[in-house]
């Protein structure tokens, strides 16, 4: 049997706040991508944002709450099946995988798109993620069904998967984290690329320099939730309703 072990109230809100925020920072598409948040102690019971409600207007009561046990039919028309299927997935298999963050966002997307979608050590923000994602090569559809199963078995002990041809999702313990660590990966993959389209040689880090950057990311990743509530501070000021 669930049981309900987070706030959802307050976790309605953290979401719909990261939905707002990643609209403002041009991270989103529209109405599509999709971030999902675990609430029960098993992980199965999740909130997840609805189908048609465009992220820039998303409040907590828009946030829907699912069941990963279920199909996308018995929700109708409100879920987005690639959404179900992929979120579902990573929450039934997964249930270390509480907040799930997953964009098409520009930079992250173009590096996406190449043979070898590796982020490497270039500067302080791309060392945050060296040997700390997943990197999957095998795209095979809009992620209905086995494929998302198949997603779901990639993420072994890691935080993040890059989706070749896809876009990337992260996975952590709440919003707060997921977020902190989506929109850094985006602003090291735009520094990564602009650095690449320059033609001139690149300075990768050392791999002793970049893993010893990385843990000292991991220390910082303790104060995420003041990098979400300064978000929460300028929203309430800016956009109140979107904690309705």
């Amino acid at each position: 049997m669930s049981q309900i072990i987070v706030d959802i109230d307050e976790a309605r809100r953290d979401l719909a706040a990261i939905f707002r925020w990643s609209a403002r920072e041009a991270m989103h598409e529209g109405i599509a991508n999709h971030f999902s948040y675990a609430v029960s102690d098993d992980g199965q019971i999740f909130l997840m944002n609805p189908y048609g409600v465009h992220f820039s207007k998303m409040r907590a009561s828009d946030l829907l709450l699912l069941d990963a046990r279920k199909t996308p039919s018995d929700y109708g028309e409100t879920v987005d099946p690639t959404a179900w299927w992929i979120h579902g997935a990573m929450h039934r298999n997964n249930p270390q995988a509480r907040c799930i963050v997953h964009l098409h966002s520009h930079y992250a997307t173009a590096l996406s798109a190449l043979k070898d979608p590796s982020l490497l050590p270039v500067d302080q923000t791309s060392c945050r993620f060296f040997n700390r994602v997943a990197v999957d090569i095998g795209f095979d559809g809009m992620g209905l069904d086995d494929e998302a199963e198949r997603l779901s078995t990639i993420l072994g002990n890691k935080r993040m998967v890059m989706m070749g041809n896809h876009g990337f999702m992260t996975v952590a313990e709440s919003p707060a984290l997921a977020f902190d660590l989506a929109y850094y990966y985006e602003r090291a993959c735009r520094t990564y690329l602009t650095a690449r389209a320059s033609g001139l040689e690149l300075s990768v880090l050392p791999d002793t320099i970049a893993e010893k950057t990385a843990k000292q990311w991991e220390i910082q990743d303790r104060t995420v939730d003041q990098h979400l509530r300064a978000i929460r501070t300028i929203l309430d000021d800016e956009e109140p309703e979107y904690r309705s």
